[in-house]
């Protein structure tokens, strides 16, 4: 995950924000000049996103945005930096839409299909069977 700073913001908030997408799990940050990088393999970092995502009912956006994105095994999702400081995922879909730019979130992986799957489908939930007994004690 990247996102660039700009002489007119703090560089701690923006590493906040970068912070607050990934949520609890494991993560390197880099910073360098006009940038903050945050870095994992680690796949419970994408556990806020996908809630998120699922919450928020944006998995159609999320995914469109995924498939546009994806060249091989990469995709990007653009995320609204301000929104990322206060703990909401909101995905846009050029760097316009976030008034400081926003944070890009770079996903790369052998089965992106999978991956987008993960995120963007939510969780099957078992379908509720109301069951009849008639006469003969058989549904």
């Amino acid at each position: 995950m990247e996102a660039s700073v700009s002489p007119t913001e703090e560089r701690q908030k923006v590493l906040q924000a970068a912070k607050n997408v990934f949520g609890e799990c494991s993560y390197t940050t880099e910073e360098r000049d006009e940038l903050v990088l945050l870095r994992s393999s680690d796949a419970a970092c994408l556990t806020k996103i996908r809630d998120q995502l699922r919450d928020r009912h944006v998995r159609a956006a999320a995914r469109r945005m995924l498939v546009l994105s994806r060249e091989g095994g990469r995709m990007t999702l653009l995320l609204n930096r301000q929104a990322a400081y206060v703990g909401v995922i909101s995905v846009v879909s050029s760097a316009e839409e976030s008034p400081l730019g926003p944070i890009a979130l770079r996903l790369e992986c052998e089965r992106t299909d999978e991956l987008m799957d993960w995120l963007t489908i939510p969780r099957a939930e078992e379908p509720q069977r109301q069951v009849h007994r008639g006469q003969h004690g058989s549904a």
